[in-house]
């Protein structure tokens, strides 16, 4: 799993700087350039979570798996658009946003969850 969320990293990486190429280059810069930042945005964070696994090993991977599947579907979609001129299907987009937003609550989830369990081992001063 740690191997496929970096993939998907330099994936996104690429994506997110090529399509910042394209949009300065012209072409339909609205979607392509919300498209390579959503993907730029979360390539380093599938590379931490990918880091993050040996702490919280199933957290860290829901959190990445939908962080791929998020962006996939919102920036693949407003790539579609630009590239085919058509969506991938109805609401793809919207439902990327959803899961990503679910994503980076999960994470959020996994720190308090990482930072209780770490309380808890830590031995009391008297």
């Amino acid at each position: 799993m740690t191997a496929l969320l970096i993939v998907f990293s330099g994936l996104f990486g690429a994506a997110g700087v090529a399509g910042a190429a394209m949009a300065a280059h012209g072409g339909d810069t609205q979607f392509v350039a919300i498209a390579a930042a959503i993907a730029l945005v979360h390539a380093p964070a599938l590379l931490a979570l990918a880091a993050l696994r040996p702490v919280m090993p199933r957290l860290a991977a829901t959190g990445g798996i939908l962080i791929v599947a998020g962006t996939l579907l919102f920036s693949g979609d407003l790539a579609a658009r630009v590239v085919w001129g058509e969506r991938m299907f109805a609401n793809a987009a919207p439902l990327g946003g959803m899961i990503l937003i679910g994503a980076w609550l999960l994470t959020a989830i996994a720190g308090i969850v990482v930072g209780i369990a770490r309380h808890r081992s830590t031995p009391q001063a008297r």
